[in-house]
This record gives structure tokens, sequence and C-alpha cells, in this order.
């Protein structure tokens, strides 16, 4: 019997080396996360996870039914992987309680890109800090409290928050249509 990869989901090759690139997804695109505790709980998972598995997180963007984050990962203790699988368990058991919805599917996929091109690391960093005016949310990023761009903005010098802004996104491919 030959094994053949399931057609309806993406091939996820990820270890714990590199810098990624990941959009999930909930299921069906519901706005599972429609308050501003549920947008929070979930930020503060995405970030507190990521630590504890020694995930560096460069850009996030948390939205009612989808995230972007960019990660790096040198020295991880889990894989890109088992991270995430442990936000989406998380993140779907806490909104399932306080939605009293428990066994409902809250995630449907998440797909990354592992980023080996420095023009395409900025732009996607671009890309995600900035996701939040693409989705007609704020009108500047740094506005928006569930995203890193404000966080960005304070901690990187003005040269470099000044050149990664300048990238270009308007060419990337990433599944974003929310």
């Amino acid at each position: 019997m030959t094994n053949k990869a399931w057609p309806h989901a993406p091939v996820h090759r990820l270890s714990s080396h590199g810098i990624y690139m990941v959009t999930a997804a909930t299921f069906y695109k519901t706005r599972f996360f429609s308050t501003p505790e549920k947008l929070a709980s979930l930020e503060n998972d995405i970030l507190t996870l990521a630590k504890h598995n020694d995930w560096q997180l460069e850009a996030w963007a948390v939205f009612m039914n989808h995230y972007h984050l960019i990660a790096r990962g040198e020295l991880a203790r889990a894989t890109l992987n088992v991270y995430l699988k442990h936000l989406h368990s998380k993140t779907a058991i806490d909104v399932n309680l306080q939605d009293n919805t428990p066994g409902r599917q809250v995630w449907y996929n998440f797909w990354e890109t592992r980023l080996t091109y420095e023009r395409s690391y900025l732009a996607r960093l671009n890309y995600v800090h900035q996701n939040p005016v693409k989705h007609g949310l704020v009108r500047v990023a740094s506005q928006y409290e569930w995203c890193s761009a404000a966080w960005f903005e304070r901690t990187a010098s003005p040269a470099a928050v000044k050149t990664i802004y300048s990238f270009k996104t308007d060419k990337l491919k990433i599944d974003d249509d929310y």
C-alpha cells in the first residue's frame, strides 16, 4: 500500500529550527473570538505558549476568525507543530468553556511558510504588522490592540521600523480571505 498525502489539507513539514509565517483559520471562518476578552485571551495564549516552547514571535495579528504570526525557532524545545497543536487545543477548550459549547470544533487548519529569503521575510513581517489595516479594522496598525505593530514600533529602532514598513506586500501570496 502506498502512502498518499491527504488532498484536503496542506502537508506540514515543521521542525524546531527556522523562521515561519503561520496563518490559522477557524472552522468555517466562524468568529469564535468575537469579544475583546476572547481576542485578548487568544493573543495571550499565542504569546505565552510560544515563550513556553522557546519560539520567539517577531510579529502577530489576532482576529475573530484567524491569526497570523511570524515565529523564529532556532533553539525551540518543541517543533512548531507541537506548539500550534497545544495552542489550538487550549484555545478551543477555553473559548468553548466561555460559550458553554464543549467539544465544538474551533480550528480548521493552519498554513505555514518557512522563510528563507530575507526580502520575503521582511515583507511578511510588514504584512503581519499591517494586517489590521488590510482588514479595515483600523487606519493605523499600531491602533489595533491585538497585533504586534505597537510593540514593534516601541521596541525597534526608528530605522528598523522604517525599513520593515517600506517593504511591499501586494505581491505576496497569502491566504487571507477572512
